[in-house]
């Protein structure tokens, strides 16, 4: 059976992927933006091969994160599914000045899939939104633009998606209820 590391796995779509993989007898190991949620989720999944703890829309935390990922061994395959909504909400300013939907939907996996030791199999799980979005450099932060969520958002998701040449499938979630909107998937 496979080792599996799966980021933003304390609710919605992450929590429930860790605990089908665990009942198919595979090794999950879990993530957590913070300590609260790492002891909510070690107590729905005991049998979790550890929590790495990190806020991923901080570049230091990330890099802690991915520190404790490769304390906790190889993997065989990396799901990239924390995630920030865009709903109903400005643009939010990260510690190190990128806004909360890039850093965590696409500088987070970026640097943890750069920092890991590489897995045999990268899978970055969607909205379904980056099919409408485009991805461009023009002020990519939304810094001199207002800030339009619904295009922001798919324009970077699909960045995301066409980052590796590939090799990182985007799957769209399946018929699931999503975290709360606007909330971080971690």
């Amino acid at each position: 059976m496979a080792r599996i590391f799966i980021t933003g796995s304390t609710d919605g779509l992450g929590l429930m992927a860790a605990q089908l993989l665990l009942r198919q007898g595979h090794t999950v190991a879990l993530h957590a933006r913070n300590d609260t949620r790492a002891r909510d989720a070690h107590a729905a999944l005991p049998d979790n091969a550890g929590v790495a703890v990190g806020d991923l829309s901080s570049i230091a935390q990330t890099r802690d994160v991915a520190t404790q990922v490769n304390d906790l061994g190889t993997f065989d395959a990396v799901i990239h599914n924390a995630g920030v909504g865009y709903y109903g909400r400005g643009r939010v300013e990260t510690e190190d000045g990128p806004s909360d939907v890039f850093a965590v939907n696409v500088l987070a996996p970026y640097l943890l899939t750069a920092l890991i030791t590489p897995p045999r199999r990268l899978v970055s799980l969607s909205s379904g939104m980056h099919h409408s979005g485009e991805a461009t450099l023009r002020d990519p932060q939304w810094t001199t633009r207002p800030w339009q969520g619904s295009h922001a958002y798919p324009g970077l998701a699909g960045g995301r998606r066409r980052r590796g040449g590939g090799h990182r499938p985007l799957l769209p979630p399946p018929a699931a209820p999503p975290s709360a909107p606007g909330d971080a998937v971690a």
